[in-house]
């Protein structure tokens, strides 16, 4: 046999062995889709939504950051005897197969500070880091929104989230919201 013939079966024969590794896997864990809303005025942070697709096992979001923001945490309102309270989150379920969503009421990003290139672009580069394979992390591009109108930014901003601080909680009764 040839030399170059004998190079090209053994890199045909390692690119099937690596094809053979993935087959049955299922699907990747990724981030597919997502968008921030801007705070109503410069001082209020922003709030991020996203949705998660779980890879072949379960797995948990640990963080979400961005070098062209100042903060961003993971929080969730719940709530808890007629209140609804913000608390933060240090890490979020993504379950095999399954998804993990980050929506308006529910588990949410805060971010404070984006910088204005990238709000004038329209978009912020996020690395969300996950408990596997060595703190996985996936980049995704969240698209940058105005603030909404003045009915849901008074929602958002029904939970004063620029006076929070790590550990602090926030409450307010559902009652106010409405």
């Amino acid at each position: 046999m040839k030399p170059f013939a004998l190079a090209a079966l053994a890199a045909a024969a390692l690119s099937l062995t690596g094809c053979g590794e993935n087959l049955g896997a299922g699907q990747p864990l990724n981030v597919v889709s997502g968008h921030i809303v801007m705070g109503a005025t410069a001082d209020r942070p922003a709030v991020g939504y996203f949705r998660v697709e779980g890879g072949p096992r379960d797995v948990e979001l640990v963080a979400v950051t961005s070098d062209l923001a100042q903060r961003v945490e993971m929080h969730e309102s719940v709530r808890e005897n007629g209140m609804t309270t913000m608390k933060p989150l240090l890490r979020a379920p993504v379950p095999a197969k399954g998804e993990l969503v980050f929506k308006q009421g529910g588990k949410h990003l805060m971010i404070w500070g984006i910088n204005g290139a990238a709000v004038r672009a329209g978009k912020l580069p996020m690395a969300f880091v996950f408990t596997n394979n060595n703190n996985e992390r996936i980049l995704f591009d969240m698209v940058i929104k105005p603030a909404e109108g003045a009915a849901d930014a008074a929602d958002h901003g029904a939970m004063d989230h620029g006076s929070i601080e790590k550990g602090a909680e926030t409450a307010v009764p559902d009652a106010a919201k409405k």
